[in-house]
């Protein structure tokens, strides 16, 4: 028979304590345990007389046939899962509310081949709630079956019974077994249900998506042995406020978590973005001072973003430092070796600096582009209008060489730029754009900004 405990468990790793602590005796977090009554419940551990439940074989005779990757019909979603869903296999989908995983797993679920048979357990909405969306996104599958039952017995029942490809839970945080007396959401019920699911989804070959809710910081709602139990954590990114989403591989045991799915949120749902980089510039305003592009790398997949810095003079006795879609850290530091290597007056104003589009630049190949635009604000001077910048900046005002330039410049030549200040070490360029070399952040300003014999 169960038997009840009063435990004390950490928010973040799971970890328990038998009395309530400030601060997380596993992990160190502060303010995370949070009480539940927790049930010991009986389990299987094994096999009667220790007998093997599988021979062991030579891992060359294992059969990989019947664990091939099953596109979903999304092309951007196939292109980050390293070609569809692996039977078996367990998927987290996380991201703020309302930025559109559900939408965008019933657009797969209705995409999937003819012939498909698949199961969206819906939590949070009523059955009726997801056809209509279903129905505006154009997603009524004839093999899709919906059912609303948040109960984990009733979901392993039904994956048995009905026998799907896939199945999507929505969402992991809602469901529920009853046999446990915590309530939905907390710690022991998120784990016991993801391994529960898991169980499932390996005895039967199932591809289960589990939707998963993130904190006030970003991280994924629950404690970290979710993320440690599935195959593949997928993270869904994107500003309400901007219609771009990203989706990329936190984790993949299938495969790489370089590449990234780009989506523009319509009123026909998420479509793919097969040209980000001409969505980022088709808005772009030229011959404006403190305006540079600079081309990324996201995974594989190179990005032209432009950045804007716009500075000016206060009065505050705290200068303002604003940064939306770029390391702050990195802004502070620019801002520093400006103030420092080449006496820039920049201590007595605001500074405001921000990558265009929605999307985040953190690499420090965005460095000297973000350092240009600074400067081109300051100075009140455009940049070319074909002109990008990519490199990183050392404390002492030197340009460093960036990973996959060749690439970056090809995908610049492509929507027709004909400049780039590169560090001075950078490999040739690629046919249709001529390199502007420079060791130094003050030579990168001189031959961008002040040069006009180019």
């Amino acid at each position: 028979m169960a038997k009840a405990k009063l435990l004390h468990r950490c928010a973040d790793c799971g970890g328990s304590s038998p009395t309530w602590l400030g601060r997380c005796p596993g992990c160190g977090a502060w303010n995370t345990l949070v009480e539940e009554v927790s049930e010991e419940l009986p389990r299987p551990w094994g096999t009667p007389g220790g007998a093997r439940s599988a021979p062991a074989v030579p891992i060359g005779e294992v059969d990989l046939d019947q664990w091939r990757a099953r596109p979903t019909g999304i092309g951007e979603l196939d292109r980050v899962l390293g070609g569809g869903l692996v039977p078996g296999s367990v998927t987290l989908l996380g991201g703020e509310p309302g930025i559109g995983k559900s939408s965008l797993l019933l657009q797969a679920l209705g995409a999937t081949a003819a012939g498909t048979r698949s199961l969206l357990i819906t939590a949070e909405e009523s059955p009726q709630q997801v056809r209509l969306r279903a129905e505006r996104l154009g997603a009524l599958a004839p093999g899709l079956h919906l059912v609303a039952d948040p109960a984990v017995p009733s979901i392993v029942a039904h994956m048995v019974e009905l026998r799907p490809e896939i199945v999507v839970v929505d969402s992991i945080q809602t469901i529920f077994d009853p046999q446990l007396g915590s309530p939905p959401g907390s710690v022991t019920q998120v784990r016991e249900c993801a391994s529960r699911l898991v169980g499932a989804a390996k005895e039967h070959g199932i591809s289960v998506v589990l939707v998963g809710h993130v904190t006030k910081d970003g991280a994924l709602a629950g404690p970290r042995a979710l993320e440690h139990v599935v195959d593949t954590v997928l993270s869904f990114e994107g500003d309400r406020h901007h219609a771009l989403r990203l989706l990329r591989a936190v984790k993949h045991r299938f495969g790489s978590t370089q590449e990234l799915g780009l989506f523009e949120m319509t009123d026909q749902g998420l479509l793919g973005v097969p040209d980000p980089s001409g969505l980022f510039l088709s808005d772009r305003a030229t011959g404006v001072a403190g305006s540079v592009v600079v081309p990324t790398v996201e995974g594989h997949r190179p990005l032209l973003v432009e950045v804007q810095a716009l500075v000016s003079p206060t009065k505050l006795p705290q200068p303002r430092r604003s940064a939306q879609g770029l390391d702050a850290g990195r802004l502070s530091l620019l801002l520093a070796v400006l103030e420092r290597r080449l006496q820039l007056p920049l201590g007595q104003s605001d500074v405001h600096a921000s990558a265009v589009g929605g999307v985040r630049v953190v690499e420090p190949a965005a460095d000297l582009a973000l350092a240009l635009a600074l400067v081109s604000s300051l100075r009140d001077r455009p940049a070319p209008d074909d002109l990008v910048a990519c490199g990183e900046v050392g404390l002492g005002g030197e340009l460093r060489q960036v990973a996959q330039t060749g690439r970056r410049l090809s995908e610049a030549a492509r929507l027709g730029f004909r400049l780039a200040v590169v560090p001075a070490s950078a490999p040739d360029p690629p046919p249709g754009i001529r390199l502007l070399r420079a060791s130094t952040l003050a030579d990168a300003i001189q031959l961008s900004l002040l040069d006009t014999r180019r």
